[in-house]
Formats: C-alpha cells, structure tokens, sequence
C-alpha cells in the first residue's frame, strides 16, 4: 500500500442514522467538498474560513432561492481529515426530510452518492490507517459491552498493526541477511549460519503469531457474540430466563404453554461478554403445524449455539421430552437451570445428577431473579475463565479474516523448520519465509487485492 493521497471525485452521505432526531449530519469528501457546499450554503465564505471551524448559517435552493434549513458547516481541510481529503459536515435539524432534501441538492452539483464505506475506504488508500484499522472501525460500531469496544478501539489505535509490521521487519532483515550470505559467503559453514538465522527466527516470529491465535476464540466471542440458545419444553420458564439476562420484558411470560413459537433473539452485556441470546419455542411433539416450525428452529439453534441453556421444571417430574433434551445437548457446552425451585421440588434429583455434571447445574426461580447471577458468573467462567484478559501486548485479535492469515502465516513457518530439519537448501526454505511476510502483510493491507476491498467495506454503512 502506497501512503500517497490518490485522486478521487467528491462524493456525500448522510452519516447519521435516519428518523428523527435533533441533528443530522451529512458529510462532503473530496477535492470539491468545500465548493459543493458553497454553491448551497449562505453565510461565512467558506474558501475563506479557518480549517476545523464550524459556521452558522442556511442552506440555500439554488434553483428556487427558497432556505431549507438552518445549518452548522464544518470545513475540514485535508491532510488532516478522516479521508485526508477536503471535508465538509453540514449539521442540519434531524428529520427525514429536511436532510434528504440537503443531500439531494449536494448531488444536483458535482458530488455523487458514497458508496458503502466509502469515506474509510479512502482514508486506507490515502494512508491514513491500515486495513486493520479499517476493519476496527466497524468493529467498534457493532461493539456490544465495554469490553469489546476497548478491544477494538485498542486494534484502531494501532496497536494489532505495530505488533505485525514489527513482525514483518523482523522477517525482512532475516531474509536480507540470508541473501547476503548466500550471494557474498564469507565463511566455508555459511549455510549452517543462514540455517540457524532461519531457525531461529522463524522460531521467534512464529511463537509471536501463536500469541495472538491464544486470543482468536475469546476475540472473536467479544466481537460477533456468544450464540446462547434457552432451550426446554413448553412453559418451564425460557422467556422469564431470558428478561431477568435482559433486565426488560422482552419476551411475553404466561402461564399457556406455547406462548414463544419463534426464535427470539438479543443480544446481552454479561460481564463484558456480548450473549447472541436466542429464547426459542419449547420443543415438543405438537400437531400445530406453527408450532411445529418453531420446534425444528429451536433444534436448529441448538445445533448451532456456542452454549445452550437447557431449562427444566424441578415442580414437576423429568418428563420424556426433558430427557430428550438432555441427550440433545450432550454434546454441547450447556448450563441445566433448575427453574421453579420457589415450588416444591418434584423433579427426581438422583436421575438428574447421572446425566448432568455438578458444575453444569443452577438453581433459579422465575418468580425472583435467583440464580441469574450465578448464570452469568457460569458463562464468563465457562468461556473466559472467569475474566477477560488479553495479552501481555494489550492484543487480542477478533477478526475471522485475521485468524485465517495468521493461521496460514504459521504453516508457512512451520514449512520453514521443517525444511531445514529436512536439510533443503536455504533459496528454498526462503520461499516460505517470505510467503510468511506476505500473509502478516495481507492483516494490514500491504498486500491486498481489490476484490478483498469491495468485499469488506460493502459490509460498512453509508456516511462511514
């Protein structure tokens, strides 16, 4: 990636949510933002204005001359803007249509629509940040708790990027020297020299990258959720689970059984850890053909969940259906909550205990949240040990696009060791070497291939 500002047309967004609200921002980037927003604005000149200020004044249509808003314009000038280029935020009064009939008139001039993305795009290709900062930008939008974006704002601040560019220079001065000795040799035992250069970095850099796939499984938890599915037969209490985890009454809690025929899903803060929680309908034998839909989501979400939550009623017997469940999840991570236990105890305990371990049970009651703490302490202990750490650097690496190079990053080292433990000739071993440096490059976007960037900032919204 060259650090160079790259020419590109202007374009504009709204880069606020839409609905109403009391301000709504549209953003101008590009060598004619401060134009465009001056051929539709009345006030200050704004070729004439210091950089990062903000003006009072309206927005003008320059067809009717009639005012549509009254506006704040900031004027960025580039380089120091968020694109690098001139940047322009008109901040108007929230509303549908006073902001589209803004953006309109901004593109009736010689601005077009962004796409997607667009604006962190352009602050990748003009050097700004890397392509891993760029990727933390979305991160920390779709942060769910605390923890997870301090983990992303941790990756936007550079940390992940100066950890893998250091990485790479490494890389890059072993290679050198290894050219050095093969094309000047100085020495009669100058390839076991270059063999153990080689082995020893490849031994370092690669126990470096084994660091960071130690923090794949709880960075990618923080970052997409724990899919958590509540699961147990019908009216056991999923849903009265689900709104003391929630702190709301999201889902509807009667005493008809049935009431949940869908899969309902939330996301949760527990301890820091974001829970995809998924309240699904009791599953059961049922001739309602409804009914039955819901059931086979409900084992699909199982089959699918990180943790499942299985439910049971300690007032009343195991029943058949329970004991299915039970074998069901078996093969899950599961946590058996004990519902009811605020009625007598009917459930035979002994039979529980021989298919459930002792630390998968909780004890809770629908009536008061007893047992939601617990709950929560079982989960953070199940996934994270009980706390959320990262490394000695301060890095956990969260995305799945990131783990898959690493991954590859670390193959091609162990291709480097065992081609010197085979005794294949250095130019050879090399090879691996710098395939290594060209997959830590791909993390940051030294290296990378268009397609790989229309993919990922489609994934972004508009205005960012």
């Amino acid at each position: 990636m060259q650090n160079v500002a790259t020419e590109f047309d202007t374009i504009a967004a709204i880069s606020t949510p839409s609905g109403e609200g009391g301000i709504s921002i549209i953003r101008i980037s590009g060598e004619n933002a401060i134009e465009v927003a001056s051929q539709l604005y009345k006030g200050k000149n704004l070729d004439k204005v210091a950089s990062h200020t903000i003006n009072y004044g309206h927005i003008i249509d320059p067809d009717t001359e009639q005012e549509v808003d009254e506006v704040m314009v900031s004027v960025m000038r580039a380089p120091n803007t968020y694109t690098r280029e001139d940047v322009v935020e008109i901040n108007c009064h929230g509303g549908i249509v006073a902001t589209n009939r803004i953006l309109q008139l901004i593109l009736g001039g010689s601005a077009r629509l962004a796409k997607p993305g667009e604006f962190t795009e352009r602050a990748f290709l003009n050097g700004r940040i890397d392509l891993s900062q760029a990727e933390a930008v979305m991160d920390l939008i779709r942060a769910k708790t605390d923890q997870s974006m301090k983990v992303a704002l941790d990756q936007l601040d550079g940390n992940l990027s100066t950890l893998i560019a250091n990485l790479r220079q490494d890389i890059l001065d072993v290679l050198a020297q290894v050219e050095v000795n093969i094309d000047y040799p100085e020495y009669d035992d100058v390839e076991t020299v270059t063999s153990r250069l080689l082995r020893e970095k490849a031994v370092e850099v690669k126990g470096q990258v084994q660091m960071l796939l130690a923090t794949a499984k709880q960075g990618k938890v923080l970052r997409d959720g724990l899919a958590t599915a509540i699961v147990g037969h019908p009216n056991v209490g999923k849903s009265s689970i689900l709104n003391h985890l929630l702190h709301e009454d999201k889902a509807i809690v009667t005493d008809v059984a049935g009431t949940t025929r869908d899969v309902i899903e939330e996301y949760v803060n527990v301890q820091g850890v974001p829970l995809k929680l998924v309240d699904t309908a009791g599953i059961h034998d049922t001739d309602d053909k409804v009914e039955k839909i819901g059931v086979e989501r409900s084992k699909k979400a199982i089959s699918t969940a990180d943790l499942v939550v299985l439910v049971l009623d300690s007032s009343v017997p195991l029943r058949e259906e329970d004991r299915q469940l039970l074998k069901l999840t078996e093969g899950s991570k599961r946590i058996v909550v004990l519902n009811k236990t605020d009625l007598p105890t009917k459930i035979d305990l002994n039979e529980l205990h021989n298919v459930v371990k002792n630390d998968e049970l909780i004890n809770s009651s629908a009536i008061e949240p007893l047992g939601t703490k617990a709950l929560e302490e079982r989960i953070a202990k199940m996934f994270f040990a009980g706390n959320i750490e990262n490394n000695s650097n301060n890095i956990m690496v969260t995305n799945a696009r990131h783990i898959g190079l690493l991954k590859q990053a670390s193959d091609a080292l162990d291709s480097v060791l065992e081609g010197l433990d085979n005794d294949i000739p250095v130019d050879l071993v090399q090879i691996d070497m710098t395939r290594a440096w060209e997959l830590l490059g791909e993390i940051t976007g030294d290296s990378y291939q268009d397609e790989l960037l229309d993919q990922l900032f489609s994934q972004f919204c508009l205005g960012k």
